[in-house]
């Protein structure tokens, strides 16, 4: 009973604090004058594949949680919810394409980190986040574009 608790508080903060942040920063006409480079997916991408990566995000905080909740790669899964939920202030909030790519780059480094600790502890877990790493990676050069085009 606690396994499965923890998954539900997990995946109900992770994915509801993803909502939150979204719904509270969502892009408007300042970000649809920005110059965009041609690999910029289109709006509607965004949605769906935050919330499929919240999920694979919460799932993994919870399989380490559950087996290691004072490891370097639990340490690591908090920095990168921390900075994954302040980057959609930086960028559209305070309209800082340039200060939102330098959270952009810590996220990075904190979700390789996790990746690189996770898989001594929970493979599983490790691969939930592969994704999740591939995606701020992409998402850090489209911030990088947009800063230069801008």
């Amino acid at each position: 009973m606690r396994k499965i608790f923890t998954y539900l508080i997990f995946l109900f903060v992770v994915v509801g604090l993803g909502i939150l942040s979204g719904l509270s920063n969502m892009p408007g006409e300042w970000y649809q004058q920005l110059a965009k480079p041609f690999f910029n997916p289109p709006a509607w991408v965004f949605a769906p594949v935050w919330t499929i990566l919240y999920v694979l995000i919460a799932i993994a905080g919870a399989r380490i949680w559950l087996v290691a909740p004072a490891s370097f790669a639990m340490q690591a899964w908090f920095a990168q919810m921390v900075l994954n939920l302040a980057w959609s202030p930086a960028f559209f909030g305070l309209q800082a394409p340039g200060l939102a790519l330098l959270v952009i780059i810590a996220l990075l480094v904190a979700v390789a980190g996790f990746v690189w600790k996770a898989g001594a502890i929970d493979r599983p877990a490790r691969l939930l986040f592969l994704p999740y790493l591939a995606w701020v990676g992409f998402a850090t050069l489209l911030n990088a574009a947009i800063f230069l085009l801008n």
